[in-house]
């Protein structure tokens, strides 16, 4: 209960409904959360900069400030555009890769999942969500997992489609990511500007 409350202040927060869940949080209060949420304010540009990043974090799970900022260093360290740079790491992300081949229905479940040890990379268990996936592994998960009523009911009702930089084996929920993403592979609901993202942290 605390984390469907987590999620739909996020979305409240932002405006959007983040995840294009099939019960959109923004149906009955499409305002922000708080007693000033209904004003309508104007934003100047470091306003939206921030918006995007808070977006951006929001979607990938509410993911801390110290290591949000990690990956932008990594992806500014990187050859070529440091936005596109910054969606391929949080994609190589276990949790979002798990996320992504609708192993579970939320990226927090996700995450949850890796933390209790359900999911192996390259046929080694992996506990940490950050842990980044590179070209030609191999995810799956445990026996255990395969018989979680949350992974059932995901495999047998799934709210999305698998992007065609991972392949997926429904039969034995296993998936490979093929290559990394660019911002146009990527499958977000709403719009993502990771240059804001670049120009908040560049500033």
């Amino acid at each position: 209960m605390k984390r469907v409350s987590a999620k739909t202040k996020i979305c409240r927060r932002l405006g959007v409904n983040l995840w294009g869940r099939r019960k959109d949080p923004l149906a009955r209060k499409n305002y922000g959360p708080g007693q000033h949420g209904q004003k309508r304010r104007k934003l100047s540009g470091y306003a939206l900069q921030l918006a995007a990043k808070q977006k951006l974090k929001g979607y990938y799970g509410d993911v801390g400030e110290r290591q949000f900022r990690r990956f932008y260093e990594m992806a500014e360290r990187m050859r070529g555009d440091t936005a596109e740079n910054l969606i391929g790491l949080l994609e190589r992300r276990l949790d979002m890769v798990c996320y992504r081949l609708n192993f579970v229905p939320t990226i927090f479940a996700a995450r949850q999942l890796v933390n209790h040890g359900h999911v192996r990379v390259n046929g080694k268990r992996v506990n940490i969500p950050s842990y980044l996936v590179k070209e030609g592994d191999v995810i799956e998960l445990t026996e255990r997992a395969k018989s979680i009523p949350m992974v059932i009911e995901t495999q047998q009702n799934p709210e999305r489609e698998v992007p065609d930089y991972l392949q997926l084996d429904p039969k034995n929920l296993r998936g490979t990511f093929l290559r990394v993403p660019k911002l146009a592979d990527v499958p977000y609901p709403v719009q993502m500007e990771p240059n804001l993202v670049v120009e908040f942290y560049s500033r």
